[in-house]
């Protein structure tokens, strides 16, 4: 059963602890003790660190992060809240689902939200896996991009979110470019641009081919969905993983193409 399904089911028992599990519950309202627990009414316990607990963790900390990214400079823009919509179309939330999501995104839009708290948790409950890590800054990226644009303040908490999860300042500016390529990208019947093709491969044009195509590798395996899901990717998001993939096999055939024609 997925993370949902025992939500659902009443199967708190993997549920978790501290500020994600405070906000996932007053979403769904439900209350949890300090240890992640259900209430006496639950029967069922699992382990910390099943794949349940890390999507439910990816899922809260997801959304109520982009919702402090869209509150960063002090107002939440049209286009901010049609891109969280966006998301929630991608992973095809049922209507309980996308409620849930809204919820979330608006507690992190509180003057109080314990941004700090949530970010050490959700690190914790990742267990540091970089994939699930990167997935998710690339998300939170997405958002601070919706109104077209990375404001100030948006780049401040994008480096407190970035310091938070373990990377420094060039591995948050290599991603926010291949975010860059991949929005401008998006869409275009004329086809991806050269320049867009090698910031999402995270290259140059001087870049040797060999390289490039390492890169390329390197980037679809931290994006496979099956590799994404086995690790604690919620499975509502392997749309957004698929069509990442798909960004990234684009540019690197665009790239191809370009260097095979020189």
């Amino acid at each position: 059963m997925s993370w949902w399904g025992k939500i659902v089911g009443g199967a708190f028992g993997f549920m978790l602890g501290g500020p994600l599990g405070a906000m996932l519950g007053a979403a769904f309202g439900h209350q949890f003790d300090v240890d992640g627990q259900a209430s006496a009414s639950s029967r069922h316990r699992h382990r910390v660190g099943d794949q349940e607990r890390v999507q439910a963790a990816f899922f809260t900390a997801t959304f109520a992060v982009m919702g402090r990214l869209a509150k960063a400079d002090g107002q939440v823009s049209r286009a901010e809240i049609v891109m969280a919509e966006q998301v929630m179309t991608h992973m095809r939330l049922d209507a309980t689902q996308r409620q849930l999501a809204k919820r979330l995104f608006n507690e992190g839009r509180q003057a109080d939200f314990p941004l700090d708290d949530v970010l050490q948790q959700f690190r914790r409950e990742c267990h540091g896996r970089s994939t699930l890590i990167r997935m998710f800054m690339e998300i939170q990226i997405q958002a601070a991009l919706a109104d077209g644009g990375i404001a100030p303040e948006e780049n401040a908490i994008l480096e407190t979110v970035a310091r938070a999860m373990g990377m420094n300042p060039g591995d948050l500016e290599r991603l926010i470019q291949m975010m860059r390529g991949a929005e401008a990208a998006h869409g275009r019947d004329e086809g991806m641009s050269l320049i867009n093709a090698h910031r999402i491969l995270g290259v140059n044009a001087n870049t040797p081919l060999p390289e490039v195509r390492k890169a390329y590798r390197r980037l679809r395996g931290q994006h496979h969905p099956d590799k994404l899901v086995s690790k604690g990717l919620p499975e509502e998001m392997i749309k957004i993983a698929n069509e990442k993939t798909h960004e990234i096999r684009m540019a690197w055939e665009r790239v191809k193409q370009e260097r095979r024609a020189a």
